[in-house]
C-alpha cells in the first residue's frame, strides 16, 4: 500500500501490528489506493483481535469488569478524567483491580487506570452490556460538574440516551461550540456526531454531520472527515478535500463553482447577510470552507456572504497554483473581479506574478508578508511565510512559519502544522541549515500522511528530493523525486512535479551532466506570461543559465534571464539581484564577467542564501582561474569549499576541489571529525549515526520513511567510504570522532 495509507492504517489500529494485518487484509481496492476513507468502528477495523480481547476480559470477576468499564468509558472514545470521582461517588472499592493487574490487562495509578493497550481498553468497554454502559455514562456525567467540563458531561449524557431528544441535541451543539473554542476539535466532532443521531429533525442531520466533518478535519482525522462529509452531503466539501488529498483540477472546479453558486444565490436573496446559527458558526450555501480563520460550514437556503465566497475563491486559486495552470488562475481572478471579491494577498500576488505583473505582485506579496505578528491565525501566517519566500526574505518566512505552526498547535488544528513546517524547512534550508530543514520536513511528512493530506505529503517528498540533490544524496534524491512525480502527475499537482524535476536537474548540474540538466531546466525556466510556474521559474532560472552556458546553447537562457532580472528588479531582494548579476556574469566574457561576479557577491552580502553565495564564489573562482588570476581564484575557491563542506554538499565540494586541483593545489583528503560530513552524504551520515546507536535497518527505514533495502544500500556505502566492515567498527569510529 502507499505510504499515506500505511500511516493511516497504523493510526486507525493504534499502532497494533496484529490489528494492522487484519485491517489491511479487509481493505477494498479503493481504500488501498487512498480513494476512500478507512473503517472507523473497532468491530470493522479488527473484529478478530477484538473478539479475542473480549474473551480475555470475560475471564475476570464481575467487580473487576465493572471497574474496568468505568475506566474505559472515562477514556474511550474521549478522555474525560473522571474515574476517581466516579468510583468515589458510587462507593466502590478499587481492590478488585488487583485481578486485572495480575492478569496483565491494566494497572491503577493515582490518575486512573492504565490499560495494557488501546484494544484492551476498547474490549473492556465493548464487553459490557448496553444497559451497564448507559449506567456508567450516567455516573460519569453526574460527577463532571467542574469548570470547563460541560462538553464532556454532555458527551456522557448523550451516550446514556437512547431515543431522539431536541433538548439534548441543542445541548450537544452548544457544548461542541465550547469545545471548539478551546481547540478540542475531536471532542466537538464527537458531540456533533451524537447530536446528529439524537436530533428529531431529519433536515438538521446533514448540517450537523457537515459541521462535525470540519472539526474532524481540523483535528487531523481526515478519514472521519471524509466519512462525515459523505453523510452530510455538503456541496463544497469535496472541493476542499480534493485540494488536500485528491485531484487539484477537480478541486479547482468544485470550489470555484461553489463560490459562484453562493454569490448568485446571495444576489437573488433579500438582505444578503450571512446566516448565523445558535452556536455562532457562519452558515451559507451548504459548503465547507477552509479560510483565513480555519474551516467554516455554510448551510443551504441562506444567502452567501462575500467573505465566505472570498474563502472559496482563495482556495480555488490555491488549487490553480498547485496545478501550475495559468488559465485557471486567470479564471479565478475573473470570478473574483466579477463579484467584487478581493482574494488574500498571497494568492493575488501569485496570480499577478503568473500574469507577469511583477510590480503588482510585489505590492500584494509585501502586504501579505507584513501580516505575520505573534498570535495570528495559522492560515494567514502561512500565507505570510509564502509571500516572504517569494520576496526573498527567508528570515521573515521562517519566523512566520514557526508562528503558524505554534498557533495551529495551540488551536488544536493539527492538519495545518505540516503545511507550516514545509515553508519553515524551505527557509532554513536556503539559509544554511540543511540538516534542521531535512529533519523538520521528515517530521512534517509523517504528520501530512497521518492527517490524510497526501497532496501536502507529495510536496514534502519533492522538498526532500530538492534537499537531497543539494546535499549529494543521489539515490534518495531519485527515489523521492520519482515518488513525488508519480503521485503529482496522477493528481494534477504541477507545482510538486516541477519541484521534483528541479531536484533531478540540480543533481545533474552538480555532477557535471550539463546537457541533461539544461534539458530539464529549460522547461522549468519558461519565461513570460503564461509560461512556467512563477515559483519554479524563480528557482530554476539561475541554474538553467549556468547549465546552458556549460553546453554553449544560451539563446533561450538569455530570454529566461531577462524575465528573471525583471522580477529581481521589481522585488529588490538582495539574493535575487545577486543571482541575476551571476547570470549576467555567466553570459558575459573577460573583465566584464569579473565585474558582474563582484557585484553579485556584494549583493549576496546583504542576503541570506548562503548556499547560493557559495555557488557564486565557485563560479567566480573558476572564471578567475581561466583568466590566470591565481591568488584571488584560490581564495574564492577555498571559501566556496569551506561553505559546501559546512553545508554537507559533497558534489559541489568536489567541483570546488576540481577547480583547486586545476590551480595546482594539492587535493587534501578529508580528515578529522570536522570532515566526516565531507566523506559521507547527509543521508549516509544520518543512517550511520542511527546504526551506531543500535537501530536496526527496519527501524531506521521507519524513522526516515524509506525502504529497508535503501537503508542497506546506504550502510554499504558508508562502510565503503569509511573503509570499515562492521557496525562495531562504525560505533568505534563515530565515538572517536566525538
Amino acid at each position: 500500500m502507499s505510504e499515506g495509507v500505511r500511516v493511516r492504517v497504523l493510526r486507525a489500529v493504534h499502532g497494533d501490528p496484529r490489528a494492522a494485518v487484519e485491517l489491511a487484509a479487509a481493505l477494498t481496492d479503493h481504500q488501498l489506493a487512498g480513494l476512500e476513507p478507512l473503517p472507523a468502528e473497532p468491530v470493522a477495523v479488527a473484529p478478530g483481535l477484538l473478539r479475542s480481547q473480549r474473551h480475555e476480559i470475560r475471564t475476570l470477576p464481575p467487580d473487576t469488569r465493572r471497574l474496568l468499564l468505568i475506566a474505559a468509558a472515562d477514556q474511550y472514545p474521549l478522555a474525560t478524567h473522571a474515574f476517581q470521582r466516579a468510583v468515589t461517588a458510587a462507593r466502590l472499592d478499587t481492590g478488585p483491580l488487583d485481578e486485572a493487574e495480575a492478569a496483565g490487562f491494566a494497572h491503577p495509578t493515582s490518575a486512573g487506570v492504565v490499560f495494557r493497550d488501546p484494544w484492551t481498553r476498547i474490549a473492556a468497554y465493548e464487553t459490557a452490556s448496553a444497559l451497564d454502559r448507559r449506567e456508567t455514562h450516567r455516573l460519569l456525567a453526574r460527577v463532571l460538574r467542574g469548570e470547563g467540563e460541560a462538553p464532556r458531561r454532555s458527551w456522557h449524557r448523550a451516550a446514556a440516551t437512547l431515543g431522539p431528544s431536541r433538548r439534548l441535541a441543542g445541548e450537544l451543539r452548544a457544548s461542541a461550540h465550547e469545545a471548539r473554542a478551546a481547540g478540542e476539535h475531536a471532542l466537538a466532532c464527537a458531540l456533533l456526531e451524537r447530536a446528529a443521531v439524537l436530533t428529531p429533525d431529519p433536515r438538521e442531520r446533514p448540517r450537523l454531520l457537515a459541521r462535525a466533518a470540519t472539526d474532524a478535519w481540523r483535528s487531523g482525522d481526515a478519514d472521519r472527515a471524509r466519512r462525515l462529509a459523505a453523510d452530510g452531503d455538503v456541496d463544497g466539501l469535496s472541493g476542499l478535500l480534493a485540494l488536500r488529498a485528491g485531484n487539484a483540477t477537480e478541486s479547482f472546479d468544485a470550489l470555484l463553482a461553489e463560490a459562484e453558486r453562493g454569490m448568485d444565490s446571495g444576489e437573488r436573496a433579500l438582505g444578503g447577510e450571512p446566516g448565523r446559527s445558535a452556536d455562532g458558526d457562519s452558515t451559507v450555501g451548504g459548503a465547507l470552507i477552509e479560510g483565513a480563520g480555519g474551516i467554516q460550514v455554510v448551510r443551504p437556503a441562506v444567502p452567501a456572504a462575500p467573505d465566505v465566497a472570498a474563502h472559496l475563491v482563495a482556495r480555488a486559486t490555491e488549487a490553480a497554483v498547485y496545478t501550475g495552470d495559468l488559465r485557471r488562475c486567470l479564471e479565478a481572478a475573473a470570478v473574483a473581479d466579477r463579484y467584487g471579491i478581493v482574494p488574500p494577498g498571497t494568492l493575488g500576488g501569485l496570480t499577478a506574478a503568473f500574469e507577469g505583473r511583477y510590480e503588482d505582485a510585489r505590492d500584494l506579496l509585501k502586504a501579505a508578508a507584513g501580516r505575520c505578528g505573534p498570535g495570528g491565525d495559522p492560515t494567514s501566517l502561512i500565507h505570510s511565510a509564502i509571500a516572504a519566500l517569494m520576496l526573498g526574505d527567508h528570515t521573515l518566512a521562517a519566523s512566520a512559519a514557526v508562528r503558524a505552526a505554534a498557533s495551529a498547535r495551540a488551536r488544536g488544528e493539527s492538519m495545518t502544522v505540516p503545511q507550516a513546517m514545509e515553508f519553515r524547512a524551505y527557509a532554513e534550508f536556503w539559509t544554511g541549515r540543511p540538516r534542521a530543514a531535512g529533519a523538520a520536513t521528515l517530521d512534517a511528512l509523517r504528520q501530512a500522511y497521518a492527517t490524510g493530506q497526501d497532496n501536502g505529503a507529495c510536496h514534502l517528498q519533492a522538498a526532500l528530493a530538492m534537499f537531497a540533490a543539494v546535499t549529494g544524496d543521489e539515490d534518495v534524491c531519485r527515489a523521492r523525486a520519482e515518488a513525488a512525480r508519480t503521485y503529482a502527475l496522477a493528481r494534477g499537482l504541477g507545482l510538486a512535479a516541477a519541484l521534483a524535476l528541479w531536484a533531478l536537474a540540480f543533481l545533474d548540474l552538480s555532477t557535471g551532466r550539463y546537457a541533461a540538466s539544461a534539458s530539464r531546466l529549460r522547461a522549468l525556466a519558461g519565461f513570460g506570461p503564461g509560461h512556467g510556474h512563477r515559483a519554479v521559474r524563480h528557482l530554476a532560472t539561475p541554474h538553467y543559465v549556468e547549465a546552458a552556458v556549460r553546453t554553449g546553447d544560451t539563446r533561450v537562457a538569455r530570454a529566461a534571464h531577462a524575465d528573471y532580472d525583471r522580477w529581481a528588479s521589481a522585488v529588490r531582494s538582495p539574493d535575487d539581484l545577486a543571482l541575476s548579476a551571476r547570470c549576467r556574469a555567466l553570459l558575459a566574457t573577460g573583465p566584464e564577467a569579473v565585474e558582474h561576479y563582484r557585484t553579485a557577491l556584494d549583493l549576496h552580502a546583504g542576503g541570506t542564501r548562503d548556499f547560493e553565495r557559495a555557488r557564486t564564489e565557485l563560479l567566480f573562482g573558476g572564471a578567475l582561474r581561466r583568466q590566470r588570476n591565481r591568488t584571488e581564484a584560490r581564495d574564492r575557491l577555498h571559501s566556496a569549499l569551506e561553505a559546501f563542506e559546512h553545508f554537507g554538499a559533497p558534489h559541489c565540494a568536489a567541483q570546488a576541489r576540481g577547480e583547486l586541483r586545476a590551480l595546482g593545489e594539492p587535493a587534501q583528503p578529508p580528515g578529522g571529525a570536522r570532515d566526516l560530513a565531507a566523506l559521507l552524504t547527509a543521508q549516509q551520515l544520518t543512517v550511520a549515526r542511527m546504526a551506531a546507536d543500535g537501530a536496526t535497518n527496519r527501524e531506521i527505514a521507519s524513522r526516515l520513511l524509506l525502504s529497508p533495502r535503501t537503508i542497506d544500500h546506504h550502510l554499504r556505502g558508508v562502510f565503503n567510504r569509511l573503509g570499515i566492515r562492521s557496525r562495531i567498527e562504525l560505533v568505534r569510529l563515530l565515538a572517536s570522532e566525538e
